[in-house]
């Protein structure tokens, strides 16, 4: 049966593509009130692809965006694997930067050379799901997947899945399973497939000092009223030191070190950190010292500011001391550390550092652990073995640096860990404008995500 899915799939390779730009052409951006309706859409359109499949696709409602949910007929005494996706995407902007429409997804080449395809949502993650949506389909096509299959696909990944622990927590007897699927990480490097075994967690929030009643003129007022623009940078200022560590009291206390041998394997990977450095245009990097930039971005903690707000914001000049600034930071942790406790002393160490002349003021927008799958294991040899076949070349184990926040909660409510079998590229600029899913990328992992299929049904 798996020659034929793969054979199947093969021949579908353009009609894949086709289905995956009506998908991406759906607007879906959770974070915006106006999309709400493309929300639903999406949904829809993915519940209408499900169900010509032969699964028994539904939409569920949440507070929120709704989640979609799938399952084949599940049989006694075989497997159970949770595939778990996300429809929503970030939001475009800035549209300008745009080399096509961000909904109008368009094939061209990438700067190597390859085809891709390029849309807001092309890698993060609906080409991704895609992959498994094709699989599954031609499985079905062909005698039927060899697993019991549940699909949870949610709209709110993108803005802190907010109403899924809720959701996960009250059908835990229907999301049973005995191990999870998600393909919302990447490969290592073009031509090194990766499953990934770790992922830093995040603490998310917002600093909001207020100063005068209202914006003052800078000539009249300024010198003798506190801006709130300038205290805010120089709070900020203090949270890292010359070297680059978090200047935060306690925020190393729990940091679990990387281990030698971990330290080692890394620094076998094929990457030339000057040449990546390069590709971003830059000459030199950053971070805190005594750590290669791998171990900086998958083994160590991080706080970084990702927006800024205040003042006059418009085209010229105007001169006024604002009435309030505000700042976005995130801090992305790493395998004990307790992220509630970290945003505790975040705000604390702010407001004390803070003058008692300006109001400060807090907003929390999430807080996730790390987390670390067995890197042995039956899974995940039956999962390495995919990828060997589905990309011609065996897969490297990976940290990554970004967070994926439902895998810690999988395992707290469902008792089972996940296969994080990714198969984006480093260059895909996830969350930016022109993002892409290389066509050969696509096609790898939907061969990949059914062999898995057929690997899984020997647990």
């Amino acid at each position: 049966m798996l020659d034929q899915t793969l054979r199947a799939i093969e021949s579908r390779k353009a009609s894949s593509v086709s289905d995956l730009k009506e998908f991406l052409k759906i607007p879906s951006v959770s974070t915006k009130p106006e999309h709400a309706a493309d929300m639903r859409m999406c949904a829809q359109w993915l519940v209408d692809k499900l169900r010509s499949a032969r699964l028994d696709a539904q939409i569920r409602s949440t507070p929120g965006h709704p989640i979609v949910l799938a399952k084949n007929e599940h049989r006694a005494g075989r497997p159970t694997i949770l595939f778990y996706g996300h429809y929503d995407v970030q939001p475009p902007e800035p549209l300008d930067k745009w080399v096509t429409p961000p909904f109008e997804p368009s094939i061209r080449k990438t700067d190597a050379g390859t085809d891709a395809i390029y849309a807001r949502g092309a890698v993060d993650d609906k080409g991704q799901v895609w992959a498994h949506v094709e699989a599954i389909t031609q499985w079905q096509n062909n005698g039927g997947l060899p697993v019991n299959i549940t699909m949870l696909i949610e709209g709110e990944e993108e803005i802190g899945s907010d109403h899924l622990a809720d959701f996960i927590t009250a059908q835990r007897d229907e999301l049973k399973a005995d191990i999870a699927v998600i393909s919302d990480t990447g490969q290592f490097g073009r031509g090194v497939p990766a499953i990934t075994y770790g992922l830093r967690g995040l603490a998310y929030c917002e600093v909001i000092l207020t100063g005068p009643s209202h914006d003052l003129h800078s000539g009249m007022y300024g010198g003798s009223v506190p801006n709130p623009a300038n205290v805010l940078c120089e709070l900020l200022a203090t949270l890292h030191e010359k070297t680059g560590k978090v200047n935060i009291p306690h925020f190393y206390d729990d940091v679990r070190p990387l281990s030698a041998a971990e330290r080692e394997e890394w620094k076998k990977l094929p990457f030339d950190e000057k040449q990546a450095l390069a590709e971003l245009g830059l000459p030199s990097g950053a971070g805190e010292q005594g750590y290669s930039a791998l171990e900086q971005r998958w083994g160590r903690p991080t706080c970084d500011i990702n927006g800024l707000t205040s003042g006059y914001q418009g085209p010229g000049a105007k001169t006024i001391i604002p009435s309030t600034a505000s700042a976005k930071v995130s801090m992305r942790l790493v395998p004990d550390q307790d992220a509630n406790k970290i945003v505790e002393n975040f705000e604390q160490v702010m407001h004390d550092r803070c003058p008692k002349n300006v109001k400060i003021e807090f907003l929390r927008h999430g807080a996730s652990p790390a987390v670390l799958v067995p890197r042995e294991g039956r899974a995940m040899q039956l999962a390495a073995e995919a990828v060997t076949q589905g990309f011609g070349v065996a897969p490297r184990l990976i940290r990554e640096g970004g967070s994926i926040p439902v895998v810690g909660l999988i395992k707290k409510v469902l008792g089972i860990d996940t296969l994080l079998v990714g198969f984006g590229l480093p260059d895909d600029r996830v969350h930016s404008p022109n993002e892409k899913f290389d066509l050969d990328a696509l096609y790898a992992g939907t061969r990949t995500a059914a062999v898995l299929y057929d690997r899984l049904a020997k647990l």
